[in-house]
């Protein structure tokens, strides 16, 4: 019989990443999200789980087979109100930790915030599919709107749309590749998170100084095991206050009427935390300009390790570049709420001055903390 003991390799692997991995003794809280997902990825995927079991891909049944499920089956509401919400707190973790890496530089370890910004992708398409399953009003419309866009690419937009629909339309056999995707995809992203934790193990972690701390590191167990428990006890409070006693409260109302091809809502948005870049494709009149754009406002994360190089990684001793940050992060909230509103004046203007401002920080940043560097 095969024993386990600390020199096999699989023990090997948990400990060094878990346990003596040698970290940072100066990282604060803002460095926990990064356990924080880990714990909202593996709710996420158990939850899914839980409630594929009880779900039919069909555009006749989906909607009330939903609907039925929360009165048949046990806890299913718990399970559904859980997995809904838990995946607005994966993006509130996930965009928290895209802005401490923004700010304290860790994008200038290339692999790491590569793999990141992909992870960031996968889960906002797996998002997407598995907002259009229950077949509500806002599903089936926002379903049609965002996979229309890609008829604006030029000779294959037809033909990708079709492939898309698995038809004319969006029927069932949307609904069903749907289904399939969006069960595939958080397997997926726990693989990136893997290849991300590899590649962040491989070439150490940032800090707040933004400097090297190869000469002030302390082993991860039980110093950061702890802060990660307590900061995920932080985390799953307001989440499960939020299941157990207003667990609809971030959703959309359209979405408890079964979707409708016939009646198009008066107002069609997605979830908020798809807001912001919802405000940038309709800033833009042309279409094709619209979807470049939308496409634009993630994609340009790939652009940061390239930026040019400051001293000091991060912005904590840049006054120009933190108040640019700062004042981006402004805009990040007022894009999220421009997406909210409707088509018409006067927030389309204030859409496209918050684009411009959004794309404005990706482009100055780097040239505004180099003339800082020379003038230090």
């Amino acid at each position: 019989m095969y024993k386990v003991s600390r020199f096999s390799p699989l023990v090997s692997v948990v400990r060094h990443t878990v346990i003596t991995l040698p970290t940072p003794i100066n990282i604060s809280t803002w460095w926990n999200f990064g356990s924080l997902l880990g714990v909202c990825l593996v709710i996420q995927i158990f939850s899914g789980l839980i409630l594929s079991l009880h779900f039919t891909a069909h555009t006749d049944l989906s909607f009330y087979v939903v609907i039925q499920s929360f009165g048949d089956v046990y806890y299913n509401w718990w399970f559904r109100a859980f997995h809904a919400n838990g995946a607005s707190f994966f993006f509130i973790g996930l965009y928290l930790h895209i802005a401490r890496g923004l700010y304290y530089g860790s994008y200038v370890f290339k692999e790491v915030w590569s793999v990141g910004v992909v992870i960031l992708l996968v889960v906002m398409a797996s998002a997407f599919l598995g907002y259009v399953l229950p077949w509500g009003q806002m599903s089936f419309w926002g379903a049609t709107v965002i996979t229309s866009l890609f008829s604006a690419l030029p000779v294959i937009g037809s033909d990708v749309v079709i492939w898309l629909w698995g038809g004319f339309s969006v029927d069932n056999a949307t609904l069903t590749r749907f289904f399939g995707l969006h069960f595939v995809l958080p397997f997926m992203v726990a693989g990136l998170a893997g290849l991300h934790l590899f590649f962040l193990h491989d070439q150490g972690s940032s800090n707040p100084l933004g400097v090297s701390s190869d000469y002030n590191k302390v082993v991860f167990h039980h110093y950061y095991v702890l802060k990660d428990l307590v900061g995920v006890c932080f985390f799953l409070g307001p989440l499960l206050g939020l299941v157990y006693f207003n667990p609809w409260l971030l959703g959309d109302p359209e979405n408890f009427i079964e979707g409708n091809p016939l009646v198009t809502p008066h107002h069609i948005q997605p979830e908020w935390y798809f807001l912001f870049a919802y405000a940038i494709l309709r800033a833009v009149p042309n279409k094709l300009g619209g979807v470049v754009a939308l496409a634009a406002a993630v994609l340009v994360l790939f652009y940061m390790p390239f930026s040019p190089k400051t001293s000091i990684k991060g912005l904590s001793f840049y006054p120009g570049g933190k108040s640019l940050f700062f004042s981006m992060i402004g805009v990040f909230f007022l894009l999220t709420w421009a997406g909210s509103k409707p088509v018409e004046e006067p927030y389309v203007v204030i859409s496209q001055v918050l684009s411009f401002l959004y794309f404005a920080y990706f482009i100055l940043i780097g040239p505004l903390t180099r003339v800082q560097d020379k003038l230090l």
